[in-house]
């Protein structure tokens, strides 16, 4: 039978001698994701957000998750490609992908290729490709998007502009009354 480590199975990029029998009380001393926390919110946000550029993964790009409960306020968060958020963030951020639970809410400022909302956004939102409003979301304040889906029962409130930021072209709302949905 294989010596299997209790935590999440075994780790290919770790030498066996740190895997089984380690003099080192704590085997991930040495990764670079335990190197880099330190106590301080800031910090410990660019520690998550980097470490899993410094390993590759196998599903894709780095994925920041702010779980049920769990407030994260006052941050820059920056080479994430997908952002899930199931409780509060309070931040600034340039993305690939934001993903807020039903549950989930962020405040703040962010410029992202691809938003789904099933939660609540507060705040200065631009949207590159598309906006998805869940029937349970509400996204507040100025908002700008290059496609946008309101399923029965979202909400979208504040300045609404259509066109990202990346377009040259003047947005389609200009002069035109109401919403244009793409």
């Amino acid at each position: 039978m294989a010596l299997q480590s209790p935590f999440f199975g075994k780790r290919d990029n770790e030498p066996s001698s740190l895997r089984h029998g380690s003099p080192n009380p704590n085997p991930y001393a040495n990764t670079p994701a335990a190197t880099n926390v330190s106590n301080s919110a800031p910090a410990a946000a660019a520690a998550a957000t980097s470490a899993p550029s410094a390993a590759p993964r196998e599903g894709g790009g780095s994925k920041l998750t702010v779980g049920p409960n769990i407030k994260l306020k006052g941050v820059e968060i920056t080479d994430c490609d997908t952002l899930v958020v199931e409780g509060l963030v309070e931040a600034t951020m340039d993305s690939r992908v934001m993903q807020i639970s039903e549950h989930g809410e962020f405040k703040g400022s962010a410029e992202i290729d691809i938003a789904e909302i099933h939660g609540a956004f507060d705040g200065n939102l631009t949207v590159r490709q598309k906006l998805v409003i869940y029937a349970t979301g509400k996204v507040t304040g100025k908002i700008r998007y290059g496609k946008l889906v309101i399923e029965e029962g979202g909400q979208l409130a504040g300045e609404i502009l259509f066109g990202a930021v990346g377009n040259n072209s003047k947005p389609a709302l200009a002069g035109k009354p109401g919403l244009q949905v793409a």
